[in-house]
């Protein structure tokens, strides 16, 4: 075993939390009915940015619909 090399648990917890993100990210744009296969992809590349531009492009899109039925 390489001394620079991550250990196995961390692989592990790196792949939870992509594959947690991604499958979140996928359901919740899939109820909302936007290009849930796109936010699902982004969601497994990174953490965790894609996560954060998600919520802020939720909570405009529900803002701005907001605004819209007044």
């Amino acid at each position: 075993m390489k001394t620079d090399s991550l250990p196995l648990w961390a692989w592990l917890l790196i792949a939870t939390t992509l594959l947690t993100q991604g499958i979140g990210m996928f359901l919740d744009a899939r109820r909302r009915g936007g290009r849930a296969w796109l936010w699902g992809l982004w969601g497994l590349t990174s953490f965790p940015l894609p996560s954060v531009v998600y919520l802020i492009v939720v909570w405009l899109f529900s803002r701005r619909k907001k605004m819209s039925r007044k």
